[in-house]
């Protein structure tokens, strides 16, 4: 019990289930993008991921030649990432990515798949971008992949939007448009049993994110709507941004 409270939300029982609930996102025309362009804007550097999970994209980067370095709050998941082909390669320090340090620095830091909201406050994230600063080479890259806020959807006096709806899994988000905070409910069956699973969030814009950069430092150079490479218009649901720190 420890261990699960250490781990925040995404424990034992998340952790367990954490690549099944989330294939989707396993699947190659999903990881393959996201590689390649990770790859390319980390070069011939080592790369840093913040929230690396059990390793969907760290493993893969790391088959590419990267070197790679993960930080995470979930011991679980990371036992999950080492159990993995590859994952005994890839070094990881357990801790809260917006503040922990690690030795060494980084030509790329990336965050992905809105791993940003998890950090539940705007000073978490703003520390986050610090964070990230503070491990990059000058001329490092930092890479976060993030829904755009769909708040379109809500009409008056709602504030529930469904994001999934299968035979066998349910997820809607609650917003506070106020505080910015979300909380997204999972519900499932597996093996004729009811699961069900509620995790906090705090969403952003992509303009509050660029501010973020600019307190620590880092310049914009590309927002795309996806890991293609897509131009990102009103119209995208997520985008790919990308902040440089300035070379000396």
């Amino acid at each position: 019990m420890r261990h699960e409270k250490a781990d925040g939300y995404f424990g034992e029982e998340v952790a367990s289930r954490y690549d099944e609930s989330a294939a989707d996102m396993f699947r190659p025309a999903e990881v393959d993008p996201a590689v390649d362009l990770l790859a390319g804007l980390a070069g011939d550097g080592p790369a840093l991921e913040m929230g690396i999970g059990t390793g969907r994209i760290a493993l893969p980067l790391a088959a590419r030649g990267v070197p790679v370095h993960g930080i995470d709050l979930s011991r679980a998941m990371v036992r999950r990432l080492r159990a993995k082909p590859g994952g005994a390669a890839v070094g990881v320090t357990v801790g809260d990515f917006a503040t922990t340090r690690v030795a060494g620095s980084f030509t790329l830091a990336y965050l992905v798949f809105n791993t940003i909201n998890n950090l539940t406050t705007q000073d978490a994230q703003v520390a986050c971008f610090r964070n990230a600063a503070g491990h990059l080479r000058p001329g490092g890259r930092f890479v976060v992949e993030v829904g755009v806020p769909d708040l379109r959807r809500l009409p008056p006096g709602q504030n529930i939007v469904p994001f999934r709806a299968t035979e066998t899994q349910w997820g809607f988000d609650t917003y506070d448009v106020v505080t910015q905070a979300m909380i997204s409910h999972h519900f499932g069956l597996a093996d004729g049993h009811a699961t069900h699973t509620s995790l906090p969030f705090r969403y952003v814009w992509p303009s509050e994110l660029d501010l973020m950069a600019r307190l620590a430092g880092l310049r914009p150079t590309d927002r795309w709507a996806d890991w293609s490479r897509s131009p990102f218009t009103a119209e995208s649901t997520r985008h790919v941004s990308v902040w440089e720190k300035p070379a000396r």
